[in-house]
């Protein structure tokens, strides 16, 4: 919390995409930040509460010393939303601070500063859309390769291969900055306790 003209801690993190990854902020400075890859059979979500706790051990702060938590609410692994956004709205309710959720698509256009779409591979030969500053839903690949002619694009390995354009996971941009900072700014206006937080489904998890 700011306190006494101090800077608001803001904690973000993000099990949605390919790698997790842990970031600390006080004020618009990154204290400290961490990633995770899948490891052995585990998913990197499993990993999730201990990096928080040695990201706040090595900065010295403690859980209540957060204001602001940040998380990805998808689209992605069905397991990563479930994990990221479970963790962002118990941690807000225990701690009585304020919790923002930002999308994938968001945060990936957030890699280069002129992106005008983003794809991510939706399967079903579809993709998740955002161009416009909104998010278009889950749309038929045929129609996404007309759109990104002759436009910037950031999109995934394997989506790359057909429409070319950047892969997310191809490039070494600082996911949880990016995440951090959008959802500074969307604190500033909008409603943001743990209540609100959701999981973005833009298609629905699969069955068993």
């Amino acid at each position: 919390m700011t306190m006494g003209g101090e800077k608001e801690i803001t904690l973000a993190f993000d099990t949605c995409l390919d790698k997790m990854y842990v970031t600390l902020l006080s004020g618009s400075t990154v204290l400290g930040s961490e990633i995770v890859e899948n490891h052995d059979e585990k998913y990197h979500s499993a990993f999730l509460i201990s990096t928080i706790k040695k990201v706040l051990k090595e900065n010295n702060l403690k859980p209540q010393d957060v204001g602001l938590i940040a998380t990805n609410i998808g689209p992605g692994s069905f397991t990563g939303i479930r994990a990221c956004t479970t963790v962002a709205r118990v941690m807000a309710q225990q701690l009585n601070c304020r919790a923002v959720g930002v999308s994938s698509l968001e945060i990936l256009s957030g890699i280069e500063p002129d992106t005008t779409i983003v794809a991510l591979d939706a399967r079903k030969d579809k993709a998740y859309l955002y161009m416009d500053n909104e998010i278009k839903g889950a749309v038929l690949l045929d129609e996404v390769k007309s759109l990104c002619k002759n436009k910037k694009l950031i999109t995934d390995n394997k989506l790359k291969l057909l429409l070319g354009g950047t892969s997310y996971q191809e490039t070494s941009a600082p996911l949880g900055e990016i995440l951090a900072k959008l959802a500074i700014k969307k604190a500033k206006d909008s409603e943001c306790n743990w209540r609100t937080l959701k999981p973005l489904y833009i298609q629905p998890p699969p069955m068993g």
